[in-house]
C-alpha cells in the first residue's frame, strides 16, 4: 500500500469532471419522475395531517377536484411542527422524525413544489462527498487515491442518483452513516495515541471525537431505524479489534454508544408503544417470493450500484451484466482482505454484512421481501463502493504496463456505465424505485385523454397513496370521487369517461350490477389496475 502516491493531476481533473456531472444529474429534471406513493406520504407528514384524518375528510363519496388534495400535501395554519411529529408517532413510527422536521422547514422556505421538496435530498446528497472522503482517509492512512475514486463512484452511482432525487430520508441516512463511521474510526485512532499528542487540538481530543460519534449515531437513529444495524456493525468492529477485552477503547465506545441510544430513547418508547402499527405498516415485507426470483432480485440490486438502465428479469442483458458486477465486487472484497490489515478490511466487511444479513437471512429461511428494498441496503452499498474504489485505486498503479492498462480500462468502463445510467434515468418519467406507482404516468395519460373524466377510488391498500400520486399528474379537468367502505357512488351524466383504481372484485361486481354495465380493464401492472366503465346507465 505504501508505494501508492496521491492521485496524479489527470485523475484529480477526471474526479472533478465526474463530480460536476454527478451534481448536474442530481438537480436536472427533479420534477420529471412521478411523485410516487411514498413521497406523497412525506408531504402528508409535512402537512401535519394523519392519513386517518384525510380519509375522514376526503373519502366521503362526493365529487371533488384535484385542488382538494393540496391541503394535505403542504404546511398549513391548521397544523404545526408538533402535529408532524405526532402523525409519524401514531401512523409511521418506523420513520423517525429528523428528516421530516427538516423537510417541513425547507418547504416553508422554498415552497411545496415537487422540485422544491426533492431539492432537499439533492442538496443533502452533496454532503456524501466530503463525508466519504473523511471515511476513506480514516480507513486508508497512507496517501492513496481511494478517497478520490470513492467520490467519483458515488457521484455517478445510479443508486445514489435515485435517492438524491426522492423526497425521502435515505440521503440523510447515508450522510449520517458515513459521519458516524468516520468519527468512530478517528476516535479509535486518537484513543490509541499518546494523550499529550491527542490534546494539542480540541478536534484531536478523543473525548471530543467520541462526543461527535455519539451525536452522529443519535442523528442516524433519528433518521432511520435500521441505523441500529450499523451501530451493531460498529460494536462488532470495536470488540474484534480489542480482542474481546474490556480495553480503554471499548469502554469509551460503550459510553459513546450509550449516550447516542439514550438520546434516541424518546423515539424508542414511541416505537414500543406503537409497535402494532409498525408491524402493520411493514407487513408488506412478509410477502412470499420464489427462491430463484429472490436470488435474481439480489443480483439486479447489486448491479444498481454501478449500472442501471431499469432492466427487469425479462431483459436478457441483465444476466450478462450482473455476473460481471458480482465478480468485480467479490474480487474487490477478496483483494481488500489480502492487501490491507485487519482494522481496514474488517470495518468494510462488517459494514457490508451486518446491515444486510438480518434482512437477507429471514427472507431465505422464512420467506419475504425485506431485502428487496434497495434503500434498506444503503449501508452495505457504501461498503461495496469503498471496496471497489480501493481495488481500482491500487490496480491502476500496480504491476506492469499491460496490467495497469487493463485496470485503467476497467475503471473507465465502470465510470462510463455510471454516467450512462444517470443520463438515461434523468430523462424518464418513472423508474423501478417508484415501485407501486411505476405505472402512474401511463395511467394519467389514459385518464387525461378523456374529455370529461371521473376517477373513482377507495382508500384500501395502496390506493390511498396512489390517488394522491395521480393528483400531481392529472389535468384540472379530472374529477374525483373518493368512496368510503365500497359505497356505490352516484355518477352524473356530465362525465364522458368513468375510471376506477384497483376496485376489489366484490366492489366491481356491485358497480356492474348497479349500473348494468361492464367494467373493462384498460391498464394493469404487478401492483394495481385501472378499469373503465363501458356505458354507465344512470
Amino acid at each position: 500500500m505504501h508505494h501508492i502516491k496521491l492521485a496524479p493531476s489527470w485523475l484529480r481533473f477526471l474526479i472533478v469532471v465526474l463530480l460536476v456531472i454527478g451534481i448536474f444529474f442530481r438537480f436536472v429534471n427533479l420534477e420529471r419522475k412521478v411523485y410516487w406513493h411514498d413521497e406523497t406520504y412525506t408531504s402528508l407528514r409535512i402537512s401535519g395531517y394523519t392519513a386517518q384524518e384525510v380519509r375522514q375528510q376526503l373519502f366521503n363519496n362526493r365529487v371533488i377536484t384535484g385542488t382538494y388534495f393540496d391541503k394535505y400535501q403542504r404546511p398549513n395554519p391548521e397544523k404545526n411542527l408538533g402535529d408532524t411529529i405526532k402523525s409519524l408517532a401514531i401512523e409511521d413510527p418506523q420513520h423517525p422524525p429528523l428528516y421530516y422536521i427538516i423537510a417541513r422547514f425547507w418547504v416553508q422556505i422554498f415552497g411545496n413544489s415537487v422540485t422544491a421538496i426533492r431539492s432537499l435530498s439533492a442538496f443533502i446528497s452533496l454532503l456524501v462527498f466530503p463525508c466519504v472522503y473523511w471515511l476513506c482517509k480514516e480507513l486508508f492512512r497512507v496517501p492513496l487515491s481511494v478517497p478520490f475514486i470513492a467520490i467519483a463512484l458515488m457521484a455517478i452511482s445510479p443508486i445514489h442518483l435515485v435517492y438524491a432525487q426522492e423526497a425521502r430520508e435515505y440521503m440523510l441516512w447515508t450522510v449520517t452513516i458515513l459521519l458516524s463511521s468516520a468519527s468512530l474510526l478517528r476516535a479509535i485512532r486518537l484513543e490509541s495515541k499518546n494523550k499529550q499528542l491527542a490534546k494539542k487540538h480540541q478536534a484531536s481530543n478523543p473525548i471530543f471525537v467520541w462526543g461527535i460519534y455519539a451525536a452522529t449515531l443519535a442523528l442516524s437513529l433519528y433518521t432511520f431505524l435500521l441505523s441500529g444495524f450499523v451501530a451493531l456493525a460498529h460494536g462488532f468492529y470495536v470488540l474484534t479489534i480489542a480482542k474481546f477485552k474490556f480495553t480503554k477503547i471499548v469502554k469509551a465506545y460503550l459510553l459513546a454508544s450509550l449516550a447516542g441510544f439514550l438520546a434516541f430513547l424518546p423515539w424508542i418508547l414511541v416505537v414500543l408503544f406503537n409497535f402494532s402499527q409498525l408491524d402493520s405498516a411493514t407487513s408488506w415485507t412478509k410477502m412470499p417470493i420464489n427462491f430463484i426470483t429472490l436470488i435474481q432480485a439480489w443480483l439486479i440490486q447489486l448491479s444498481h450500484i454501478f449500472f442501471d438502465l431499469n432492466f427487469g428479469f425479462e431483459n436478457p442483458l441483465i444476466y450478462l451484466i450482473t455476473p460481471v458486477i458480482l465478480i468485480l465486487v467479490g474480487y474487490a472484497i477478496y483483494f481488500l482482505y489480502r492487501t490491507t490489515n485487519e482494522k481496514v478490511w474488517l470495518f468494510i466487511v462488517l459494514l457490508i454484512a451486518v446491515p444486510a444479513l438480518p434482512l437477507m437471512l429471514p427472507d431465505l429461511l422464512f420467506g419475504g421481501i425485506r431485502s428487496l428494498s434497495d434503500r434498506y441496503l444503503l449501508p452495505s452499498y457504501l461498503g461495496i463502493q469503498i471496496a471497489v474504489a480501493y481495488l481500482l485505486a491500487t490496480q491502476i498503479y500496480s504491476g506492469n504496463l499491460a496490467r495497469r492498462q487493463i485496470w485503467q480500462m476497467i475503471t473507465v468502463l465502470v465510470i462510463t456505465c455510471g454516467v450512462i445510467s444517470c443520463g438515461v434515468s434523468s430523462q424518464t418519467k418513472t423508474w423501478w424505485s417508484k415501485v407501486i406507482s411505476y405505472g402512474n404516468p401511463q395511467v394519467a395519460t389514459i385518464i387525461n385523454q378523456a374529455s370529461r373524466p371521473l376517477l373513482i377510488s377507495d382508500s384500501f391498500g395502496i390506493n390511498y397513496g396512489n390517488v394522491f400520486s395521480l393528483s400531481y399528474l392529472l389535468e384540472p379537468k379530472v374529477r374525483f370521487i373518493l368512496v368510503k367502505e365500497e359505497k356505490i357512488p352516484k355518477i352524473s351524466h356530465q362525465f364522458t369517461d368513468v375510471f376506477f383504481i384497483n376496485p376489489a372484485n366484490n366492489f366491481r361486481q356491485k358497480i356492474e350490477t348497479s349500473y348494468k354495465s361492464k367494467l373493462n380493464l384498460v391498464y394493469q401492472d404487478n401492483y394495481y389496475s385501472l378499469w373503465k366503465l363501458a356505458k354507465p346507465r344512470i
